[in-house]
Order: structure tokens, then sequence, then C-alpha cells
């Protein structure tokens, strides 16, 4: 046998490390199998099934397939005395996991590399989708809705909640929302998460929350657009100084996808005309969003208007801005990432738990791939690359700062 190289050895030191946090994440993980007939620990079931997904393995066929090609170099740290577990394998344990366990144990992971990024000016940004391929109307199950909890500029999902159905949410956001920190954050919902205990949820934890309020909650969207209406207006006569609404206003214009389109973002800490404003805790500031868009081919253009209340110190306008673009970050870096690189609404796994693990499973891809700072290559090509680069699959699975 030859002599260890000085690089091999750091390949194995970083291999080891790459799987600690998984061993104990993994240690609270109840293994939900009988102990008779079983032929695999819970551990390496989970870790190959990871390290398949980073790979590019979005089913429990593939995680087979890609398992075998590797079971040399897997069975040098992982209990197989079986040999790589087969699709059978994957497929019965992920429908007996728990789901809310499972999420549970990324959620712990995601924590961790969230600890580095600090306390200070987070977003974190909620939103809920369907994953249309789980839905099994031969059994009356509808699609799984997970409502995901997104950090944004970190590219991670700090935790997850799975529903029924979009209407769930209500219930399900809240309940997320309690098992994050909180502290220093300002949380963005749309309009679906407009709800007093909500808002309460989040100042609660230590946060702030930007909400997007539509004709759900009439009576409060009214008194807003009357708050912006009395801005427009020519000084009442008899009002005093400290009656007019005065406010703080940002414009930005950009061109894309043939069409030019100018959002102006007024802010207002003048809450006169909301009298709904002690329902909400610590509500500071209210907001209009003007988006006018123009189609560059047909020269048509639209106008629409949304609004906000927003609590804490109140924020500039450009401050504001920035949080409503950033909000559509969890839609364009998770969502669409998640049916475009990862084919979510193409997957056909619907048995039991499946469907809901598998979902995790996906975040979990996306989060430790957006980790790499250093890459120059979309989430479908770094999963290529990891499938050939064993020192790059490492790297992500370690969550190594590069």
């Amino acid at each position: 046998m030859g002599r260890v190289t000085e690089s091999q050895q750091v390949e194995a030191e970083n291999e080891a490390a790459a799987l600690g946090y998984l061993e104990e994440a993994l240690r609270g993980l109840p293994d939900p199998r009988r102990g008779q007939g079983k032929r695999y620990p819970l551990r390496t079931v989970v870790v190959v099934a990871l390290m398949a997904m980073v790979c590019g393995c979005d089913d429990a066929e593939a995680m087979d397939l890609w398992g075998e090609a590797n079971e040399k170099w897997l069975s040098e740290f992982l209990d197989m005395p079986h040999g790589s577990p087969s699709q059978d394998v994957f497929l019965n344990v992920f429908g007996a996991l728990e789901p809310k366990g499972f999420s549970d144990v990324f959620q712990s992971w995601a924590e961790l590399m969230s600890l580095r990024l600090g306390h200070e000016s987070r977003h974190i940004a909620v939103d809920g989708k369907t994953s249309r391929g789980s839905a099994d109307r031969a059994n009356g199950r509808p699609a799984i809705h997970t409502v995901s909890a997104w950090l944004c500029g970190a590219g991670l999902v700090l935790g997850q909640r799975q529903t029924g159905e979009k209407s769930n949410e209500i219930v399900a956001i809240p309940e997320l929302l309690r098992t994050l920190d909180l502290r220093g954050a300002t949380v963005t919902i749309d309009a679906m998460g407009c709800q007093t205990a909500i808002a309460d949820t989040i100042v609660t934890g230590g946060g702030d929350y930007l909400l997007a309020v539509k004709d759900n909650q009439a009576g409060l969207h009214e008194e807003i657009r009357r708050t912006f209406a009395e801005a427009d207006d020519v000084k009442p006569q008899g009002l005093d100084e400290e009656g007019i609404v005065t406010v703080d206003a940002y414009e930005e214009t950009e061109k894309s996808h043939g069409r030019i389109e100018t959002r102006r973002v007024r802010v207002t800490t003048n809450l006169r005309h909301v009298n709904s404003r002690s329902r909400w805790m610590k509500l500071g500031y209210v907001v209009e969003v003007r988006r006018e868009r123009t189609q560059v081919s047909t020269r048509r253009t639209s106008v629409e208007l949304a609004h906000y209340i927003g609590s804490g110190t109140p924020k500039a306008a450009s401050q504001v801005a920035n949080l409503i673009r950033g909000h559509w970050g969890i839609e364009n870096e998770l969502h669409w990432v998640l049916d475009v690189g990862l084919g979510e609404d193409q997957a056909r796994h619907r048995a039991r738990n499946v469907a809901s693990n598998f979902t995790t499973l996906r975040h979990f891809t996306i989060s430790v791939i957006k980790q790499d700072k250093s890459r120059k290559l979309g989430v479908k090509n770094s999963r290529k690359r990891a499938s050939f680069d064993r020192t790059y699959l490492i790297r992500l699975v370690r969550g190594a700062p590069n």
C-alpha cells in the first residue's frame, strides 16, 4: 500500500469535516424504521441522498445509480455493509421519515451558516410555493405547498413549513417564524401574510415587518390610500402643520425584457388616517409604490399601485425600495431555480412523505451551492461540476468559505 500524500491527507480531513455538522444534526433525528431487517444506518441513507442531490440526482433512481458509481469512495466514511442503498431503500426511508423532524435537521445547518452573517441588517423574505408534481389525485392528496424563509443576499433557506394548500399559509407562517432567529431582521411577506398575529410574532421575535396590503385587509388598505391621496392634495384649509401628510420619495427606472419600468416609492410616518394602527404592533410607517411599465415594441403603458405597512424606526424610501425589490429574490433565486434547476414541478415521488422530504433535500442543495460565492456557474451547472469534481462536492457540503 502506497504512502498517503499530504494532499490526500487534507482531502480526507475535509471529507470528515464535511460530514461533521450532519453527524451532529442527524443525531436527534428519530429513525422511523423497525430494528428488524434494517440493513442501512439512517445516517448512511440520508448522507448519500444529500450528496447525490447536490450532484444532480433529482429522484431515487438517480440516487441509486450515483451511489453505486461512488460506492468505493462512500464506503470509506459511511457504514455500507450491503453496498450503496438502492432506489427502494431511499423511497422507504424518506417515505417513513417525519417531514418536520427532517426539516429541522436542515434548519439547524442553515442556522449555523447564518451565524457567520451576524444579526445586523438581515432581510428575510417569506413566501410559499406549490410543488405541482406532488399532487396524488388518485388517492385524494393535494399538491404540497411549502412556505419558506429566504435570507436575501445570502442565498440561504433558513427554514420551511409544509401545508396542504396555499390558504393554510396564514397558519404556517407564524409557526415558521417562531423557529427563526429574527433579531435585527426585517421580514417581508406578501399580502397573504398581512395578519396582525403574524406582525405580532415578528416584533415579539425581535424583528421588524414590511407587509404588502391588499383588499384582504380592506379597511387598512383604504386608510393607506386615503393617506397618500391627502399627500397629493394642496394643504387643506384649517389643518395645522402636524396634520399635513409629508412623504419621503425615491424613484428608479430600469429597462429589461423589452420594457421600461419606473418605480416611485413613497413613505410617510403620518398615520392620522390609519384608524386601525393600534392593531398593528409597532406600526411606524406606510408605503405606496407606483409602477409604470411601458412595452418598448408597442409603447403601451400600464400603471399599478401597491401598498405596504412597516414597523419600527421609519426607513428612507430608498431603503424600502431595496427591501421590496429584494423580496422577489425568493421567487427568482429559490422558486424559479427549484423548477428550472432541480425540476421540482416535474418530480413524481408522491408516496407517503417522500415528496415533502425531497423538498427539504432540494432546499439544502440550493443553499449549499449558493454559499459558494466564488462560483461563476449557475445552480444547474454547479451540480454537474459537483458530480465529477469530488473536491468541489466536498467544499460545497462542508459549507466552507471560499
